[in-house]
């Protein structure tokens, strides 16, 4: 059997999201944007709203978030973005959120996204990562799937982009104890987990949703200096610093970070086609589970891609978010 070519695109690792939305008209696309009151969040909704696109800035702090929409909408001299309070921890906010969505959405960005230096759980008592990076944004996602359709039927497709990351090498899903009930708790496992899970979702919206027009993609927006990195243990800390001693990664500007979820929301290489984890804006390679991360950084783990464990995981998620 011949190996199916990965995709590529004519973007690299320092194109930025200017570039990747340059000579792109979004006038009509509804967009969709969480985690959008700092870092990459900012950038990607910022890039949405100077291509024409009707930007929704999905965040818990809405203050942070009406700034962000001010200074958006000054520097494109476009409509100013809808600011909507999100929780991803919060079961009944997300619900409150999709019942609230009117009229079709064309473009889901999963883009929020925490790193915890201790064990935290939600009021379900799941392990807080996991819960934000993967379990609020499988809720907002399948609460949203008729607008998603609506939008993908209107104008010949929608996509969803999820933020995932090169820490999902570090670990895959442990069923067995997915919120770090019985064995140590690691916060570096955990987060490399709901990365991982980040990417199985993808492969699985897009294998239940690309009849209807929908396709997903998980994307690693590279070393990125951001907020998200605040609550870094020195550990965490320490391991960035060796990675980037190494050569492993480079630390990318935020414009540059943000390129390749552009890719994966506008590029037209993606436009139909779901299931894909991108990196330095181009599909990445895949990798043997047991690979040294120091030695394909810009891979992906066959854990993070595979058919039958992202099903699991879908059923998994589904019946914890609507329990």
């Amino acid at each position: 059997m011949a190996t199916r070519r990965r995709i590529s695109t004519p973007f690299t690792a320092s194109s930025t999201a200017d570039e990747v939305v340059r000579g792109i008209d979004l006038t009509g696309v509804r967009a969709i944007v969480t985690g959008a009151s700092s870092g990459l969040g900012v950038e990607t909704a910022r890039a949405l709203a100077s291509a024409g696109a009707e930007v929704t800035l999905a965040v818990r702090n809405t203050g942070a978030g009406e700034a962000v929409a001010e200074t958006i909408a000054r520097s494109t001299a476009g409509v100013r973005p809808r600011v909507v309070r999100l929780d991803l921890t919060d079961r009944a906010g997300v619900t409150r959120f999709v019942d609230a969505w009117d009229g079709p959405l064309h473009l889901l960005v999963n883009n929020a996204g925490v790193v915890t230096a201790g064990l935290e759980r939600t009021p379900e008592g799941w392990e807080r990562q996991f819960a934000t990076n993967h379990l609020g944004h499988f809720a907002l996602a399948t609460g949203l799937h008729g607008a998603l359709a609506q939008g993908a039927s209107d104008r010949d497709g929608a996509r969803i982009v999820s933020v995932s990351s090169t820490a999902h090498m570090r670990a895959g899903i442990d069923f067995e104890d997915l919120h770090f009930e019985r064995r140590r708790y690691d916060p570096q496992l955990a987060y490399a987990q709901s990365k991982t899970a980040n990417s199985l979702f993808a492969v699985e919206a897009t294998r239940r949703w690309a009849s209807e027009g929908i396709v997903a993609n998980a994307v690693n927006p590279g070393g990125v200096a951001t907020g998200l990195q605040r609550n870094f243990t020195r550990q965490q800390r320490e391991s960035l610093d060796a990675a980037e001693a190494a050569g492993i990664f480079t630390y990318k500007t935020v414009e540059q970070g943000a390129a390749t979820t552009l890719v994966a929301a506008v590029a037209p290489e993606f436009a139909h086609s779901g299931g894909h984890y991108l990196d330095d804006a181009q599909e990445a390679y895949t990798v043997r589970n047991d690979a040294d991360l120091a030695q394909h950084p810009h891979g992906v783990k066959e854990w993070a891609l595979d058919p039958a464990t992202a099903e699991r995981l879908w059923t998994v998620s589904a019946d914890l978010v609507s329990g």
